[in-house]
């Protein structure tokens, strides 16, 4: 087994690397003056069984690029197999037509990834199920419910019972309604909102009972932050005693982490370790970042040894 690393996720990689006491093998993965991706594979892997873990986060076409190139340079040096270890999968959220004359860029991604040379794709939360299927080869789709569960026992203690589990969108209910099974089927409420523009939304209501609650929105992305923002304010005026947000994916572009540490009514966000962008998320205290290398790393070792994936979260 060999694992690689590109630009987006370095420290990650890293980490995973360390978890399964493999070294990162040596690549050479930058730019040319004129901002061609150059790539090039420092040791031999014929034959070998190669994780490249890469996010495809912002920049999202610079490191989609990298990705693809990394599977060509492995596919031509004669790799038994290629996996893509994408934790964080951008363009997922384009996976439908939005409208006339618009494109599915979500399966355009994934066709140029299988093309590339890619013999499975391994990631976290996706954003929608369903897209699994827009790729040709195998693909595992892991959960951070586990990790956030843990995360969520080691802040709040033992006892949960006064916690309540929000969906942030009627969309994501199920993804809550999981969680609140693991933590001891827990009270689940909903956001109902209108949204007005990408990125922004307007609260209309909170479907359920928050009142003396601590409240956990649980969602897969936080871009703009606005979504979390208004949610907060919507649950407190409904009594909600506290308001955190465990989040996937910390996308968090623009203003989102200004708008974070301006937001009074939420006290705290969650993030994985999907996305490297560690700068942006040390400039405010109320976002704590947890890592799925754990996870990543369990979920490569069963594949190097050909065991169940799902078998993860029984």
């Amino acid at each position: 087994m060999k694992i690689l690393a590109g630009n987006a996720t370095p420290d990650l990689a890293e980490a995973i690397g360390k978890t399964l006491d493999v070294p990162l093998a040596q690549a050479l993965v930058k730019s040319f003056n004129d901002g061609e991706v150059r790539v090039e594979i420092g040791e031999n892997v014929r034959g070998e069984d190669v994780f490249v873990v890469q996010s495809t986060s912002e920049p999202a076409n610079k490191h989609l690029m990298e990705l693809l190139i990394m599977i060509d340079a492995l596919s031509r040096a004669s790799a038994s197999r290629i996996t893509a270890v994408i934790p964080y999968f951008g363009y997922a959220r384009q996976d439908r037509k939005a409208g006339p004359r618009t494109p599915i860029s979500a399966k355009l991604v994934a066709n140029l990834i299988t093309t590339a040379g890619a013999d499975r794709v391994l990631t976290v939360d996706l954003h929608a199920g369903q897209l699994q299927g827009f790729f040709d080869i195998p693909t595992d789709n892991l959960y951070a419910v586990t990790v956030m569960e843990d995360e969520i026992r080691q802040t709040f203690g033992p006892d949960l019972s006064d916690l309540c589990v929000v969906s942030p969108d009627v969309g994501g209910v199920v993804r809550a309604r999981t969680l609140a099974r693991r933590l001891g089927d827990v009270d689940l409420a909903i956001v109902d909102k209108r949204r007005l523009a990408p990125g922004e939304a307007e609260v209309m209501n909170i479907i359920g009972e928050v009142d003396g609650r601590h409240c956990i929105m649980f969602d897969d992305i936080v871009d703009s932050g606005g979504t979390l923002v208004n949610a907060a304010d919507a649950l407190t005026k409904q009594g909600a005693a506290s308001v955190s947000a465990y989040v996937s994916h910390g996308v968090l572009s623009g203003e989102a982490v200004a708008r974070i540490n301006k937001a009074t009514n939420l006290h705290r966000l969650v993030v994985t370790d999907s996305i490297g962008n560690q700068a942006r998320k040390a400039q405010s205290e109320k976002i704590k970042t947890i890592s799925v290398a754990r996870l990543l790393a369990e979920a490569i070792r069963r594949i190097a040894n050909e065991e169940s994936v799902s078998s993860l979260f029984e």
